[in-house]
């Protein structure tokens, strides 16, 4: 780490050198290849490159006066901003040959020769070395004849140890590398397989399909959600509170808000962090700011870093990877010390040795001092290297790979993607693992099983007597207040299962709309996207999402989803019977909570509720619910936006426990490790789930806690978490409900920080979400869902569960242990 001082005086010599290098690199792009068929389109590569380097207003600038705004960018690329390109492979075929593909070539992979020449640099197969070729040149030493030590036969064979140990480091050398060339070749093709399932949404021939990233071509439109990495350049067309998460290019933590009007310009290798909306593509591969850097990396190492992704802003430095393996510090460790004891044994040797030849020799002998007694001498130092040669396992570094290869292709058969060798040998550690519920320990597939509409309890799917006028405003809210990539499709066969593609929570609204006999296609066809006035996307703080939309009589309509506690304690009124609103204060809320939100919550239920406001035009006034008049409306203040609704309905939706899962937790508790669950459900739902996990268990003095507990328990009068609070409770918790990004990371960081225990304990963490990013790093091992998880886990990631299933977790536990064993039994040997 360098100080800050030095930090900030570096940095703007290092972004002008960058930049530099930058235009060395476009000068040696071949002329021709730019040129081909360009005229066909009214923007070249390097035209679309210079636009890529401009941000905010002098970006905006650019594009309105040399393009002709958004719309003229996309007339010059030939792509319509609503329906995209044609699905045309002979069109996209040839925006490839003439902008190029969404590819970056990988740096070349090591040779077997250089891989050789890294396993000649271990420093115990360098001591070996050593040893061998002094046990060499001794062996060749020739002593006088005065010499009684060694036989002639035996002085003829002393060139047999120094060429056993060169052969035993040939054949570590040998494995070790041919192994981790194997190991290259896996990696690769498992890249190549990560890359090929990569996919990303666009609009084709006006439907948004999942296209490979590698296809994408200059001018498709993309369509980016919360949780997205960007996988090439565009230009924003519309957006819906978007924030982009620039730190793997810039270095600054704090997110940049995209908008049409004020800075649309999005980077390849960012991450949408919240919000959705749509773009088009200017820059792909190469001549994306990703495909710049990278290529400036290849020149500036010469292909040694390869970071596959672009990621390596992410990626810790290898010290800090190599700390966090909890193998490697204990084998260096030993290391050590067995170092020092061979060391010391070997001196202790030597000087035994000449003593004892002194004592015989010179004091009970009485011999006189000869020169030939320097081959006793020489003698005495041979025994002690030789010494010292066997205090070195040599074998050790193979034993080490051959476990950690050998477990990690076996995880792989058990659903562990392992992106960080390190984290296979780490699990075999674990002492605590942080679980997410949903997804995790729950089949993620949300359905409705009850729900409270116009003042009455319904605990079946469909609600009986439900007013009509009520009904309208549910079907809307739902079908326009959620992500329109969110997607249920009827099931294949009859009797099936629908299918649910998207956020799971709105998957389960969106099947609650079918079942009510509403297509919800039809409700957003009459509110396409693009014609949605506002959207407040979900996130992690505020916990809702909110649509606007305009009303025909000119004025406009709030539509809000989330947490039932928020969205009610944001309500003053509620539809009641019939569809009449009633006043809905404090007490009504109370009486609610108590009422119908805990008693579903403690059946496992997670509680959704719904609401809507009316902005009525100036001058109007409308009936009982009373519709706020304003003449402007602030639109950016979402607290004031947020309060005065009307509560439509409290939705519960479940998603079941997994029948494998509590087995599998009474398993891994048998082995030692402790499970916590840490949800962002409310703490009825959390502890019931927990209780049907095994996670909390009958009479056992164990804590579970909301976020506001947690973090009045954890902070200080500063607002900083106390280690000795934390101290106090991290013992005893086992599930931490409403839990926010934050609290998730102080958790396993106090965990790991803590010294209550001999051995610091070992955490392992699930995380799907994007916020789940901190603790994901921060974890011993991070694991980051394989079908769930957005980009952001994964790249945060040390192994990806490819089925989603806590039991995949068990199984790492096992193969991490296995390791171990493996190296125990060398070691014993």
């Amino acid at each position: 780490m360098v100080n800050s001082m030095t930090e900030e005086n570096t940095k703007k010599s290092n972004h002008e050198l960058d930049l530099m290098r930058e235009e060395e690199l476009k000068k040696l792009i071949n002329d021709d290849s730019i040129s081909k068929s360009e005229d066909d389109y009214g923007c070249s590569i390097n035209e679309l490159r210079n636009l890529m380097e401009l941000r905010s207003k002098e970006a905006l600038d650019k594009i309105n006066t040399k393009f002709g705004g958004i719309s003229g960018l996309c007339r010059r690329l030939k792509t319509d901003p609503v329906a995209g390109l044609p699905n045309d492979p002979d069109e996209l075929a040839k925006r490839v040959r003439v902008f190029g593909r969404n590819e970056i070539p990988p740096a070349p992979s090591k040779t077997l020769l250089q891989l050789v020449w890294d396993a000649l640099h271990d420093t115990t197969l360098l001591i070996l070395m050593g040893s061998a070729v002094v046990s060499l040149a001794l062996s060749f030493y020739k002593p006088s004849n005065g010499s009684h030590h060694e036989s002639s036969t035996d002085a003829s064979a002393n060139w047999i140890e120094g060429v056993a140990i060169l052969v035993a480091v040939v054949a570590v050398v040998m494995v070790t590398a041919l192994n981790d060339w194997t190991k290259e070749k896996q990696f690769r093709g498992l890249q190549t397989k990560i890359e090929s399932e990569h996919l990303f949404s666009v609009i084709r021939g006006g439907k948004a399909v999942n296209v490979v990233v590698n296809e994408l071509v200059v001018g498709d439109i993309g369509r980016v959600k919360y949780g997205d990495l960007l996988p090439a350049d565009g230009v924003l067309i519309q957006s819906n509170d978007l924030k982009i998460d620039e730190s793997s290019l810039t270095g600054e933590s704090d997110l940049v808000r995209k908008s049409v009007d004020a800075d649309p310009m999005l980077l390849s290798g960012t991450n949408a962090m919240e919000g959705s909306g749509r773009f088009v593509i200017t820059a792909v591969g190469p001549n994306s700011r990703t495909g710049i850097i990278m290529s400036l990396l290849s020149e500036r190492s010469d292909g040694s870093k390869t970071d596959e992704e672009g990621e390596g802003a992410k990626d810790a430095p290898e010290d800090a990877q190599l700390a966090k393996s909890v193998l490697h510090a204990k084998l260096s460790k030993l290391a050590i010390q067995m170092g020092y004891v061979g060391t010391v044994i070997a001196l202790l040797t030597i000087a035994i040795l000449i003593v004892r030849f002194c004592v015989f020799e010179y004091v009970i002998g009485k011999q006189p001092v000869k020169i030939d007694d320097l081959n006793h001498l020489v003698h005495y130092i041979i025994i002690g290297v030789t010494v010292l040669v066997i205090a070195v396992p040599e074998g050790l570094p193979l034993a080490i790979t051959l476990s950690l290869t050998y477990s990690v292709r076996k995880m792989m058969l058990d659903n562990n993607l392992v992106r960080h060798l390190d984290a296979c040998e780490t699990m075999g550690s674990a002492t605590t693992i942080c679980s997410d519920k949903t997804g995790t320990l729950t089949t993620n597939r949300m359905t409705v099983v009850q729900s409270f509409i116009n003042g009455a309890l319904n605990k079946q799917t469909l609600p009986t007597g439900l007013d009509d006028a009520t009904k309208a405003l549910i079907v809307e809210g739902i079908c326009v207040n959620s992500g329109y990539s969110t997607n249920v499709v009827a099931p294949s066969m009859p009797g099936g299962q629908r299918t649910q593609v998207g956020n799971r929570t709105e998957c389960a609204l969106l099947g609650f709309v079918l079942d009510l006999g509403t297509n919800f296609n039809d409700v957003r066809s009459a509110h396409p996207e693009e014609s949605l006035f506002k959207v407040y996307t979900f996130n992690s703080s505020r916990k809702s999402m909110m649509t606007v939309i305009r009303l025909a009589n000119g004025g406009y309509r709030v539509y809000a989803k989330g947490a039932s506690e928020r969205i009610l304690a944001h309500s003053t009124f509620i539809l009641g019977a019939g569809g009449l609103a009633e006043a809905f204060g404090k007490n009504e809320l109370t009486i609610m909570t108590k009422e119908i939100i805990e008693p579903m919550a403690s059946e496992g239920l997670r509680t959704i509720g719904l609401s809507y406001k009316d902005y009525a035009p100036v001058g109007e006034k409308t009936r009982e619910n009373e519709e706020e008049c304003f003449s402007e409306i602030n639109w950016k203040d979402e607290e004031a936006v947020s309060k005065g609704m009307t509560a439509l309905a409290v939705i519960g939706i479940q998603d079941p426990v997994r029948p494998e899962v509590a087995a599998a937790i009474a398993k891994v508790q048998h082995a030692g490790i402790t499970v916590r669950m840490v949800t962002g459900d409310n703490i009825h739902t959390a502890r019931s789930i927990a209780n049907s996990c095994g996670i909390l268990k009958p009479g056992e003095d164990f804590l579970a806690l909301e976020s506001n507990e947690f973090n009045e328990r954890i902070m200080n009068d500063l607002g900083a978490v106390d280690q000795a609070k934390l101290d106090a409770i991290w013992p005893r918790l086992r599930v931490l409900a409403r839990a926010q990004p934050t609290d998730k990371y102080n958790l396993v960081r106090g965990i790991i920080d803590s010294r209550l225990t001999k051995k610091r304990e070992v955490v392992a963490v699930t995380g799907d979400g994007t916020n789940d990013a901190p603790a994901l790093k921060k974890a011993d091992v991070g694991f980051a869902m394989g079908i769930a998880g957005t980009d952001v886990a994964k790249e945060a990631s040390d192994i990806i569960l490819t089925d989603d299933n806590f039991t995949s977790i068990v199984k790492a536990v096992m193969w991490g242990r296995n390791v171990y064993d493996s190296i125990a039994k060398f070691l014993q040997f």
